[in-house]
């Protein structure tokens, strides 16, 4: 198979963590040729396919120095068995024109996963409102006076910028709602911005679980994501401390259940956030959490994913 992977910067991976490295270890273990190009390199000409400046990799056993460019070309993407997007958020704009050129991509011949079109369907944070029954209560707004009913409600409230990653920009507002308003003002940009209000959830203490779901089957091992310190969020880029547990039959079956669905819509690898029982977001763009699993428990998610990568490829 000769596989494109659409990524950040290759040189700025952290290849003791990154997901995406993983995946390309492992395609290279199993013979697979690897290109990699950024969404910035991709390119339509009318009357033209779909292309990308790539570069042909070869990959290496020192993971500060784990990549050699064999050869540069101009390419479309139909050329590939498969593009993989592993393009890292934000949502934004840059990021939609990049989905709208994979989609033209497919339509001349390119096997892309997870599916253009699905992924901008599923935005990260919109896309448990489908699912309320295995949600937190949510409420999705510009509104000022929304959130502050959805507080008086709810009491204890998450609130969180739509477009972000990480745990970035996350804030927690109590009872006594000390902050509220500046913190709405914050996020909301003067009522210009959407943003997502979630009841808190006691059980972060116990970690935020990214659950992963290949080709709509669950990952038999997830990672809980434990805040340390005072903070309230559990992200491994916050400082949250990652914990490999095997999976319970609860989350099994609201992966399972949610899973299908996605799949289907041809999402190959998903990652649902899980806080107790309830779901906080469906991770489509670019999960992770591929490592962690393995160091903790020898699951070796890669092999998983490029499996069905391959399976996918052959159908």
């Amino acid at each position: 198979m000769h596989l494109l992977v659409i990524a950040d910067p290759l040189e700025h991976f952290k290849t003791y963590k990154d997901t995406t490295y993983a995946m390309m270890r492992e395609a290279a273990r199993r013979g697979h040729q690897l290109a990699a190009c950024e969404p910035a390199h991709l390119s339509w000409q009318s009357g033209g396919a779909v292309c990308a400046d790539v570069r042909a990799l070869r990959l290496k056993d020192d993971p500060h120095d784990w990549f050699d460019v064999t050869a540069t070309r101009r390419a479309a993407l139909k050329e590939f068995d498969a593009v993989l997007m592993r393009k890292d958020p934000p949502f934004d704009a840059e990021y939609i024109y990049a989905t709208h050129l994979l989609e033209q991509a497919e339509r001349e011949g390119a096997r892309v996963f997870n599916r253009p079109r699905a992924l901008r369907d599923h935005p990260e944070k919109l896309a448990i409102m489908e699912w309320p029954q295995f949600a937190a209560p949510t409420l999705v707004t510009r509104s000022a006076d929304g959130i502050r009913a959805f507080h008086a409600e709810q009491r204890d409230i998450i609130l969180k910028p739509l477009d972000g990653m990480g745990g970035m920009g996350i804030f927690r507002v109590r009872e006594d709602g000390l902050n509220l308003g500046s913190i709405i003002e914050t996020l909301n940009l003067g009522g210009a911005a959407t943003l997502m209000v979630q009841r808190f959830l006691p059980e972060i203490a116990q970690g935020d679980k990214r659950v992963l779901i290949i080709s709509g089957e669950p990952v038999p091992y997830c990672l809980a994501r434990i805040p340390q310190g005072g903070e309230v969020r559990g992200n491994l880029a916050a400082g949250g401390k990652g914990v490999a547990q095997p999976l319970s039959d609860t989350d099994r079956a609201t992966a399972r259940a949610i899973g299908g669905v996605l799949a289907a819509r041809g999402l190959l690898l998903i990652g649902l956030d899980i806080i107790g029982s309830r779901v906080t977001e469906i991770n489509v763009t670019s999960p992770t959490c591929f490592q962690e699993i393995r160091d903790q428990t020898g699951c070796d998610v890669a092999r998983l994913f490029i499996e069905a990568l391959e399976k996918a490829v052959a159908d």
